[in-house]
């Protein structure tokens, strides 16, 4: 299973939905641009698709969520700690309140992971990051693990208009 990312304006990624109405679609809105995703185990809607292997899925993603996207540049060397490291998050999630979804997502051509969660709305993830460590410079101990600084962005399937 794959899941494919594409970014643009809210009208764009909406007009894509649109036209895909028998693909689950999801769009994200965030500041300045829009994200629109799709999982399958067949070939993508998207002209130009960023392409993920999912290495961890728990739960179905909804049409009134919170998302968060921390995206891991991992070196080629440290690709094996960080798969280790952050590919069974789901025992930390699925019992807090809040939590919708969750996918970890293998970059297949570039060296940017993705951790993509899914929450009721901001002040759930909070509590759940406050939780679990997810500090990837504790991972990254003396090691080149990244190949540069991990960081995160956030997401509302709803868009301020709506």
């Amino acid at each position: 299973m794959k899941l494919y990312m594409t970014s643009g304006t809210p009208e764009f990624m909406q007009s894509i939905k649109d036209k895909n109405t028998k693909e689950d679609l999801y769009i994200l809105h965030g500041a300045g641009n829009s994200v629109l995703i799709q999982e399958t185990s067949g070939k993508s809607v998207f002209q130009v698709p960023r392409v993920y292997e999912i290495l961890e899925t728990l739960g179905n993603f909804s049409e009134n969520g919170y998302f968060v996207l921390q995206h891991v540049p991992v070196s080629d060397e440290g690709k094996s700690i960080f798969e280790y490291q952050y590919t069974n998050l789901s025992p930390t999630v699925q019992s807090n309140p809040g939590f919708i979804a969750l996918r970890v997502l293998k970059p297949l051509k570039s060296d940017t992971y993705i951790i993509l969660s899914e929450w009721t709305g901001a002040s759930s993830y909070e509590t759940w990051e406050k939780s679990v460590t997810l500090d990837f410079t504790s991972v990254a101990d003396k090691q080149q693990l990244f190949t540069s600084a991990p960081y995160k962005s956030t997401y509302r399937s709803k868009s301020e208009e709506e």
